[in-house]
């Protein structure tokens, strides 16, 4: 008896603390493109925007150099447009991610992650 209304008292403990807020999988894709339209290859094509930096990436997935030549898929070229497009899908993201909206989010990233295509 003693067990059970120990374990119970714990778990009313354990619900009524406040958890630290964890990242959704959402944002965690978010953080990613923005480091991603930050790097030196996204401002080749696109510029720097205003109120951003060049961020390297520090990925041991990220390639020394851009690959010589044409890409495979012509249609995963990056343009201007399309890395301008995708940030204003991101801003729309991170609003559907605020409002709990997670599968919207996940779209739209989605989507943004099309429009970028394959970056220098």
């Amino acid at each position: 008896m003693r067990l059970v209304l120990s374990l119970a008292a714990s778990a009313l403990l354990l619900g009524l603390a406040q958890l630290p807020a964890r990242a959704t999988s959402c944002s965690e894709q978010i953080g990613a493109i923005e480091r991603r339209l930050d790097s030196p290859g996204a401002v080749q094509i696109a510029g720097l925007q205003d109120g951003h930096t060049i961020r390297s990436s520090n990925s041991p997935k990220a390639l020394s150099e851009a690959p010589m030549g044409p890409p495979s898929d012509a249609s995963m070229t990056s343009t201007a447009a399309r890395v301008f497009d995708a940030r204003h899908l991101i801003t729309r993201a991170i609003q559907e991610d605020s409002q709990g909206h997670q599968r919207a989010c996940e779209d739209t990233m989605t989507e943004a992650k099309g429009m970028i295509g394959a970056l220098p």
